[in-house]
């Protein structure tokens, strides 16, 4: 099992400008805490359900990203955001080659026609280190990366 730890990143915020941003690096973790892949898999789905207003956590996506929807000033090429949130959101392609754990952390998507990935990883609620428990939301911060796969 893996487990997140931080670095910073510069990215793009909900509106296009840029700003650091912290990403993920995975790290060994021996167990999963209480509550199980079960719980967990609930409230990363309740995380892509809920993109546009997700509470404590956070949704970044990659500089590569953000190039394929291109300037969003003004209001332009917001279809294509909706586009790529919707793609995150309705992902339903788990098996145990991309979800080996029932967690849905991972989905594996094509968008713009570039190979995309979007990952949950669990972060305490300072985001200064991985969660000890990722089925308890009030002491876990789910930050969901959307990537495109070449970025890796």
């Amino acid at each position: 099992m893996l487990r997140p730890s931080c670095r910073l990143s510069k990215g793009p915020d909900r509106r296009g400008q840029w700003q650091e941003t912290i990403m993920a690096e995975q790290t060994h973790q021996p167990d999963r805490a209480k509550g199980g892949a079960a719980e967990i898999s609930r409230l990363n789905d309740w995380l892509r359900e809920h993109l546009t207003a997700p509470g404590n956590n956070r949704v970044v996506m990659t500089r590569g990203i953000a190039d394929l929807i291109g300037d969003v000033s003004l209001f332009r090429n917001f279809r294509k955001r909706a586009e790529l949130l919707r793609a995150v959101r309705d992902f339903e392609a788990f098996d145990d080659a991309i979800d080996p754990y029932g967690e849905h952390d991972l989905g594996r998507f094509l968008f713009e026609g570039a190979d995309c990935h979007w990952k949950i990883d669990y972060y305490n609620n300072d985001l200064t280190a991985g969660s000890e428990n990722p089925a308890d939301p009030f002491q876990t911060t789910r930050v969901l990366t959307i990537m495109r796969v070449d970025e890796r």
